[in-house]
């Protein structure tokens, strides 16, 4: 009867962050965000189609982020995306912003 988390809860927008920061290493259909965030996270993050699309649509609709039909590996259309200059700007910032929320969290744990 607990309400044990998933392992692979994140903190609120964090899931953009990590989009964004895969983005810098190139362009990606949404299904290789997804594989790429779990490989990276030593497959502690798992990103689900219901929370990752919403998200991809949102950082475009921001301008954070282009997409551009194209075709994957296996031969099947996909919409890639890349960042955007104001994305990469955007990336900085909440970057920050996480590493502050993370240390102050790391200093009441007694991690820090």
């Amino acid at each position: 009867m607990g309400t044990e988390k998933s392992k692979s809860d994140l903190l609120p927008g964090t899931l953009d962050m990590l989009v964004l920061k895969t983005l810098t290493r190139g362009h990606f259909h949404g299904y290789a965000i997804a594989q790429l965030i779990q490989q990276l996270s030593d497959d502690l993050l798992r990103v689900e189609e219901g929370s990752l699309y919403p998200a991809l649509q949102r950082l475009e609709l921001n301008g954070w982020i282009e997409g551009e039909w194209g075709t994957s590996a296996n031969n099947r259309r996909a919409r890639f995306y890349k960042l955007t200059p104001d994305g990469r700007k955007h990336l900085t910032e909440e970057s920050a912003r996480y590493r502050q929320v993370t240390g102050a969290v790391a200093r009441i744990m007694g991690f820090a």
